[in-house]
Order: C-alpha cells, then structure tokens, then sequence
C-alpha cells in the first residue's frame, strides 16, 4: 500500500475538536470534509487533493474519542496521515475506518507544506521526494495492516466471517 502527494503540515498538540468542530459533526462526511482543520489552515478543507499527506507534530487527534475525527479526515480524500504521534483512540480509529496512520518521530523537522511524499504503508517507509530524505515510520502492528488492507474493520470482520 502506497500514498504519494502534497504534503499538508500542521503542529503539535492539535485535538479532534480542532480536526473537526462540534458544531460540523452532525453534518454528512462529505459537507464535514469541507470544513476539517479548517482553523489551522483555511486553505486544507479548499485544496486538498486525493492521495496528499498530512503530516502533523505530537499528540494529534487527542482528547475526544470521536470516530468522526479520522472519518472526516478520510472524507477529504488524504492518501496517509503521518505523525510523530497520534492520541491512542484516535490511532486505533483510523486502522478501524481504513485510513493510514503511521507515527514517525522527526517527520516535522523534514517536511514542507508543499512538499511532495511518498509513503510505503506497509514498510513503514517515508521519502520526501521534494528533498530526497528517507524515514522509517515506527512498525505498525501486523493485525492493524491486516486491518487497512482490507479497508477497516468491519470489512476485515467480513472477510473473516466469509471465512469460517
């Protein structure tokens, strides 16, 4: 599994309400994708493209649980979201609804908005194709791969179920 595009930066410390406010998550995921990160950078929501990466700092999507954080995230269309580290919940939450996640200590120091990125899910690889650097992304637990190829965890809970 593969993702390659522009890369969207953001900070440390930034919570779920900031993904996406309280007052757009009664919304449809497709009027939510219009509005996330909307505070930290109005640009995100407007011109963001299929397959481009968000890098972020420490602690993204901490404090609230809300599953519709990584949800609206993935509505947007982003490839991959690449962290230094990621709240528990919400690392769990994204594997559960198929979106990508890989924790990558330093990735901020060594991107870009703007840059492009390429990131190999599977081995945890990250090259920053704009200044030809190469990260290894902390490994991701085989069961959670498992869970991303097949698209989340109610789909992996169907393949198993077709299965037995």
């Amino acid at each position: 599994m593969n993702a390659r595009g522009k890369c969207w930066k953001f900070g440390d410390n930034i919570p779920t309400d900031q993904i996406v406010r309280s007052d757009r998550v009664l919304l449809s995921l497709e009027e939510m994708a219009k509005y996330v990160l909307e505070n930290l950078n109005p640009s995100f929501p407007r011109e963001v493209k299929k397959g481009d990466i968000l890098v972020a700092g420490k602690h993204f999507g901490q404090s609230s649980g809300r599953a519709v954080a990584p949800k609206a995230i993935k509505a947007t269309g982003v490839g991959a979201v690449v962290v230094e580290y990621a709240a528990r919940l919400f690392y769990r939450n994204c594997f559960e609804i198929g979106l990508p996640l890989l924790e990558c200590p330093g990735i901020t120091e060594n991107v870009s908005d703007g840059d492009i990125i390429n990131v190999d899910i599977t081995k945890g690889l990250i090259r920053n194709e704009t200044t030809g650097k190469e990260f290894q992304a902390k490994s991701v637990d085989p069961f959670l791969t498992e869970m991303l190829e097949a698209g989340g965890l109610i789909p992996l809970g169907e393949k198993i179920s077709e299965g037995i």
